[in-house]
């Protein structure tokens, strides 16, 4: 098993699945910090954006000065990663015409893609790179609609929608890895390291 304890690796914390992503990467060795305010970001190695209510989120960003912190953060390289709401605030295009938040990745995803609170679903979804299913968590779930350039790589799809994608450092997922047992997507993040 890999050794993360020399990593520090925050959660954006201004609302959403805060505390599982910083208790799965605590169980992983990692020195995990909620981020409520943008100096915190010069401690980090890597950034987690939860899964919450999206539009909620980017308010706060703005209202904190968080859009231009995170987005020199991505451009200094360091890993990101956007899960469930996370994934529509990482979005250079908002399917329905809504603003994008940070704009960083090259994809055009659909808030609340697979429906309501009520059509939530668990699935054992086959990933690249890894050998058997993971046990997918999906809550009011956006997806992927479209790739909008080929530095975005696919790593997982349910029914041809994207549901997990990288480009370069940064990574982003329709649903709660961090509700989930299985560490695995969590150290494939973790391996974005430098």
């Amino acid at each position: 098993m890999q050794d993360y304890s020399a990593a520090t690796v925050g959660v954006l914390a201004l609302q959403g699945a805060v505390g599982e992503h910083l208790d799965q990467l605590s169980r992983l060795g990692v020195t995990a910090l909620a981020v409520k305010k943008t100096e915190q970001l010069a401690l980090l190695d890597a950034l987690i954006l939860p899964g919450g209510e999206s539009t909620a989120i980017g308010k706060l960003m703005r209202e904190y000065g968080f859009i231009d912190a995170i987005q020199q953060f991505a451009a200094s390289g360091k890993p990101l990663f956007g899960t469930c709401a996370g994934m529509i605030l990482l979005a250079k295009n908002i399917y329905g015409g809504e603003k994008p938040h940070l704009g960083l990745m090259d994809i055009q995803v659909e808030r609340n893609a697979f429906g309501r609170q009520v059509d939530s679903f668990q699935t054992a979804l086959n990933i690249h790179g890894l050998s058997t299913p993971f046990p997918a968590i999906f809550i009011r779930a956006p997806y992927i609609r479209r790739l909008l350039s080929d530095k975005v790589a696919c790593l997982a799809e349910i029914d041809g929608n994207i549901v997990l994608a990288r480009q370069h450092n940064l990574l982003a997922c329709s649903f709660h890895p961090e509700l989930s047992q299985d560490d695995r997507i969590m150290r494939l993040f973790l391996e974005m390291l430098p």
